[in-house]
């Protein structure tokens, strides 16, 4: 019989559907990390929520696990990479308690707004203080919502109905979107420039990571409120503190801290800030529906081989997957390109598929396009969600067929529409089955992708190439591959260098400094 373990506390709900569906299931919560370690040897199925931490040493000794299911989103307590090398899958519900973190949101504005806790403080001390507690309306305010995805759009709802302005930054909301939440898109900077509220509803990505800083902040309204209760890696806390304090922010809710359980924080001391101990899903429906959909995945997993919300696992049969592997890393590649490269709201994706390629299971590899265009500004994205989240921001998906092969027996092409331009990029595999990539913006090249890349986009001016190569040679870079390509004489020009290691930052400014230089991107594959 198939056996599940829940070693964290949740709804009794998930351990009666597990049974329902004939699996065997035990509720050893508390356990130690040694006495987790000791049993998990016996399981096919692992359901946590965030006080289990599934390690590489516990996935180890997890000889006969199959998934790991994450009743919530948030998957920092497992290691993903440890549990795909062990062919383990991991799933979690990013769903379930979106609408109970969307209010914890909108209640914080209000507490913070009003000075509840406070306020209950010190009338339940038996004072009575109405005059050092007067608060601000959130009528006519304006709200700044930062990640407008499924929870994000949730509080500019929210936030609409208390007739406050709402504006957005989100890469990947579309103007269509936008107008259909009844949000305005706008920049970053104007978000800081505008907003009276702003919160914080964006996963911790290496764009986003210290995003509330002391320079962003500078850039902020006089008397701005600060609401987080998303991730506590986006706020600099000591740089918030420091605005606080100053009176330059007004005013802050905090949900979640850069380090947890937080017991003691610089934030803490500060009357101006209200703090709860990361209480966003923290309602009983929440609890039940994540309870409900991780075991309900779990199941259709372990019994019949149905994968949904997977984040480690692509949707490939067995018969497809050798046929596949080598296209699928010429997808990722693809889609991790145009995603690298982007800078501002994707509209459309079009991928075509030529001669051999025309042939295959071609949703996969859409899927995994989709995963590598939208992984560097977001997290939790993979091949099963990918597609999902393109359509839930808007983006339109286009997909074309041909069997028939111009210069190559099989070639994949992706174009991006952004609200700027038009970006095509295509590649195929020759007969080592390597991938290759053969056009950029349609200039040809033929490269293949290292680890570490440098992308350039300049006029093509005679002495620019010695200049490049001259400066990366002056920081000490080595230039493993260096590919070249233009549109006509004196056009636009590409360059692709594949490099020894990445850039620091003030070589990249030196290289954008240089002239006839229009974009330069550092990329990693």
């Amino acid at each position: 019989m198939v056996k599940v373990l829940i070693s964290d506390k949740m709804s009794p709900k998930a351990a009666e559907i597990f049974r329902q569906r004939g699996i065997e299931v035990d509720e050893l919560t508390g356990m130690s990390p040694e006495e987790l370690k000791a049993c998990i040897g016996n399981y096919d199925g692992l359901a946590i929520r965030s006080s289990t931490t599934a390690t590489a040493e516990i996935i180890e000794a997890a000889t006969n696990l199959k998934v790991i299911g994450r009743a919530g989103i948030g998957v920092d307590n497992v290691d993903i990479p440890a549990a795909t090398a062990a062919g383990i899958c991991v799933m979690n519900t990013p769903f379930g308690n979106a609408i109970t973190t969307a209010e914890h949101a909108i209640a914080m504005m209000f507490s913070l707004s009003r000075h509840i806790p406070a306020a209950d403080a010190s009338t339940q001390a038996g004072k009575w203080e109405k005059s050092r507690f007067m608060g601000v309306e959130l009528y006519g305010k304006t709200l700044g919502v930062i990640g407008c995805g499924n929870i994000g759009s949730i509080v500019a709802d929210r936030a609409i109905g208390l007739k406050m302005k709402v504006v957005a930054f989100d890469p990947f909301l579309s103007p269509e979107r936008a107008a259909d939440l009844g949000v305005e898109k706008v920049e970053l900077d104007d978000l800081f420039a505008r907003a009276d509220y702003i919160t914080l509803h964006t996963p911790i990505t290496d764009g986003t990571r210290n995003l509330i800083n002391a320079t962003n902040i500078a850039k902020m309204k006089d008397g701005v409120r600060i609401i987080n209760c998303a991730r506590g890696g986006l706020v600099v806390e000591e740089d918030l503190k420091a605005a606080l304090e100053s009176g330059k922010v007004a005013g802050a809710a905090v949900d979640v801290y850069s380090v947890e359980p937080a017991k003691e924080n610089v934030l803490f001391s500060l009357e101006n800030v209200v703090c709860t101990p990361h209480l966003g899903a923290s309602t009983t429906e929440a609890q039940v529906n994540v309870a409900i959909q991780v075991a309900e995945q779990m199941a259709d997993y372990l019994l019949v081989g149905s994968v949904t919300n997977a984040l480690n696992m692509p949707s490939v049969t067995a018969e497809e997957a050798p046929k596949l592997k080598p296209y699928m890393e010429l997808a990722k590649q693809l889609g991790s390109f145009a995603g690298q490269v982007t800078e501002s709201g994707l509209k459309k994706v079009h991928v075509e598929y030529e001669g051999q390629a025309a042939g295959l299971n071609i949703k996969p590899l859409t899927a995994i396009i989709l995963q590598g265009l939208l992984g560097p500004l977001m997290d939790s994205v993979n091949m099963v969600n990918a597609p999902i989240v393109a359509k839930e921001r808007g983006i339109d998906v286009m997909e074309s067929i041909s069997d028939k092969a111009d210069d190559y027996q099989t070639l994949i092409r992706l174009t991006v529409t952004t609200e700027q331009r038009s970006r095509d990029i295509a590649g195929t595999l020759y007969g080592d089955k390597r991938p290759r990539i053969v056009s950029i913006k349609g200039i040809n090249m033929e490269a293949e992708l290292g680890p570490h890349m440098l992308y350039v986009t300049n006029r093509d001016k005679p002495g620019f190439i010695g200049s490049l190569g001259s400066l990366l040679g002056e920081a000490g870079v080595n230039i493993a591959t260096f590919h070249l390509g233009r549109h006509e004489a004196q056009g636009e020009a590409i360059a692709l260098i594949e490099i020894d290691s990445s850039l620091a930052e003030d070589t990249l400014e030196k290289v954008r400094a240089l002239p006839h230089v229009e974009q330069v991107k550092p990329l990693a594959f």
